[in-house]
């Protein structure tokens, strides 16, 4: 029997979520999607975890795309469609507003909707084997706005355009030429972990607002989004967290920071 679901394991502050569909590549079912959801809303609120590795099951996929196997039942009316686009759109969306640094550990295939996860993540690493596909014209699917518009902003229009356009398959090399990709690793899983233990070790309330900026950046500036970081910001100076960086950096010790 075919095992659709997302685990969740937490070390120290570190959180690891694993898409599991086994037989499938690891392709998201509409359950996994928002059992995805639902499991970075509870991340999201427990303020131990400082950062979060998302990845697939193995080492042969990150995540194959949609599980197209369901789409004769749950995509094929304009109600069931809504309520899939919406369960993605969500678990997108948690991704992209994760209070803290989401990496994303790519081996093997990295498709469709896959590809979409990790384009909402905040770092991405792949080992030499990754493949990145986005298929969406090869299927006759239209794909959503705000999924375009992260698209574009982690790879700009014209990138953008011939990923998308295409339907190309492209390899790890081609991942890191144009930017989706911070770096090649034979083990990303080890690496990922080690990169998110060295920001969970790091300053939260620094860290959440560099991520809030970030954000605001990508949405283009908006009045309320720069206001919530230039709170971010001076809670920052007003906090516990900021007397001690000071006084670890003139004892010449590692800083134990509590977020706060």
């Amino acid at each position: 029997m075919t095992m659709a679901e997302v685990l969740h394991s937490i070390n120290g502050h570190v959180a690891t979520i694993t898409l599991r569909n086994e037989g499938r590549y690891n392709a998201m079912s509409i359950a996994m999607w928002l059992q995805l959801g639902t499991t970075l809303a509870a991340l999201n609120a427990d303020t131990n975890v400082r950062a979060v590795v998302l990845r697939g099951d193995g080492d042969k996929a990150f995540a194959s795309g949609a599980d197209i196997s369901e789409f004769g039942e749950k995509r094929n009316d304009p109600a069931s469609v809504a309520a899939y686009d919406a369960a993605v759109a969500n678990a997108q969306a948690a991704l992209a507003g994760f209070r803290c640094p989401v990496i994303a550990a790519i081996s093997g295939i990295c498709y469709g909707g896959g590809l979409g996860l990790v384009l909402a993540c905040d770092l991405r690493y792949a080992s030499p084997t990754a493949k990145f596909r986005m298929p969406a014209a090869r299927l006759g699917l239209g794909y959503a706005y705000g999924g375009m518009k992260r698209m574009v902003a982690v790879l700009g229009v014209a990138k953008a355009s011939e990923v998308f356009y295409t339907a190309n398959v492209y390899t790890a090399g081609d991942a890191l030429r144009i930017d989706l990709v911070a770096g090649l690793h034979d083990d990303v899983f080890a690496v990922a972990s080690e990169t998110a233990a060295m920001i969970a070790s790091n300053a939260p309330l620094t860290i959440r607002a560099a991520k809030l900026a970030f954000n605001a950046l990508l949405a283009g500036g908006e009045p309320a989004d720069v206001t919530a970081v230039d709170t971010a910001v001076k809670a920052c100076f007003k906090s516990e967290d900021y007397a001690e960086g000071r006084a670890a950096f003139a004892d010449k010790r590692a800083p134990q920071f509590k977020g706060r």
